[in-house]
């Protein structure tokens, strides 16, 4: 199958470079949830409690943004169309994690200023992503 418009040389870039985000998302994600032992040595006893402690749909939405974000990823180097629905539903997981994370318990106190501005900064890359992906499909780039 051929593709109609070439991609630029910026969707190969940030693919890769969001694949690479992404695929270190899903490593904390694995740490965390089999609670590794080495990984979670980094953590403070009240983290550990924190993290273990989330709501079954808590941890589900937080499984939907990671795994929807590396899928998204994926389908942005793959140029599937498909990447800018997968990234959509990837940031609105993200967001109700992030409501639970710092409205509806101790996110905050737990994990701190620096926490909440890295939680702020993967807010902007999954909207940048999200956008990035839509306007690459309504180009021709993603099919």
């Amino acid at each position: 199958m051929s593709q109609s418009v070439k991609a630029p040389i910026h969707l190969w870039i940030i693919g890769v470079v969001t694949l690479l985000w992404n695929l270190i998302g899903a490593y904390d994600y694995l740490m965390t949830q089999t609670r590794n032992e080495a990984y979670m040595a980094n953590f403070e006893p009240a983290q550990l409690e924190y993290f273990y402690s989330f709501p079954v749909w808590a941890e589900a939405t937080w499984a939907i943004a990671v795994w929807g974000a590396l899928l998204g990823s994926i389908l942005l180097l793959l140029r599937k169309r498909l990447a800018a629905p997968v990234f959509l539903v990837s940031f609105v997981a993200m967001v109700i994690t992030a409501v639970y994370n710092y409205g509806l318990s101790e996110g905050m106190e737990i994990q701190g200023t620096g926490g909440f501005i890295f939680s702020v900064v993967i807010f902007f890359v999954a909207l940048g992503l999200w956008l990035y992906a839509r306007a690459m499909s309504a180009r021709g780039v993603l099919t």
